[in-house]
């Protein structure tokens, strides 16, 4: 893509970094506005609807390219990448590097409680994005962009690929604790893209929650919830 000259026009410098010019920028906007910056009880206008549909493209982008990358991986192996691969943490990093927080529209209350740099806030509006360059110029152009932004962080990486499940039962084992019981709380969507919400309870810990795209990746979510909030995992 040729860059122009974007001096004058933040939205401009937004395309230069994603690499992408939009056709309707409206998308755009609605996906760097957080709810606060809009009227009371308005979120109509904000990211949230888009973070939603972006959560589910950049999924199927990721599974995509490992199922490419690693044609002797199975099921289980694929899910851990895939986990790691999609967190909420590795896509703060990448809108932290796109400099999204930057171009986020927030309340004055928002920004000064550091809504600008907090991961969570960040994670979302990059999926927000990833919707919204969906919506505009369809999935190839989607996955061009999650795979110059994904694709090199995938094949760098050299950490264990842990499962969350198996370290919550070790952990509570360690403790000398009944194995770790998991429920399904809620399954939304349709289904060729259900979304299911998973409890996960552990004796003497209060219950976490995990959400994913299959019941076995809204419990791997659930049990790092939990490992995280106790301090199990720091990462």
């Amino acid at each position: 893509m040729t860059t122009r000259l974007t001096a004058g026009d933040p939205l401009g410098r937004v395309e230069d970094r994603i690499g992408h010019r939009f056709q309707d920028r409206r998308l755009l906007e609605q996906a760097l506005t957080h709810a606060s910056a809009l009227a009371s009880g308005d979120t109509g206008g904000s990211y949230q609807r888009l973070e939603f549909l972006g959560d589910r493209v950049l999924g199927l982008a990721v599974a995509s390219m490992l199922h490419r990358h690693y044609p002797r991986a199975d099921e289980g192996e694929l899910a851990r990448r895939l986990n790691h691969m999609v967190k909420r943490e590795t896509c703060a990093e990448i809108a932290q590097d796109l400099k999204l927080g930057d171009a986020m529209r927030i309340s004055q209350s928002e920004a000064q409680t550091g809504g600008r740099t907090k991961t969570a806030l960040l994670a979302d509006i990059c999926e927000a994005v990833i919707a919204a360059i969906y919506l505009d110029a369809g999935m190839a152009t989607a996955e061009d962009f999650v795979r110059r932004q994904w694709e090199p962080r995938m094949l760098t990486f050299s950490g264990p690929l842990r499962d969350a499940k198996t370290t919550l039962q070790e952990w509570a084992q360690a403790r000398s604790l009944p194995a770790p019981t998991y429920s399904v709380i809620d399954r939304s969507g349709p289904d060729h893209a259900p979304v299911f919400v998973v409890g996960v309870k552990v004796e003497g810990a209060r219950p976490a929650e995990g959400r994913g795209g299959s019941k076995r990746i809204a419990e791997q979510a659930a049990a790092e919830a939990m490992l995280r909030r106790e301090g199990v995992w720091n990462d």
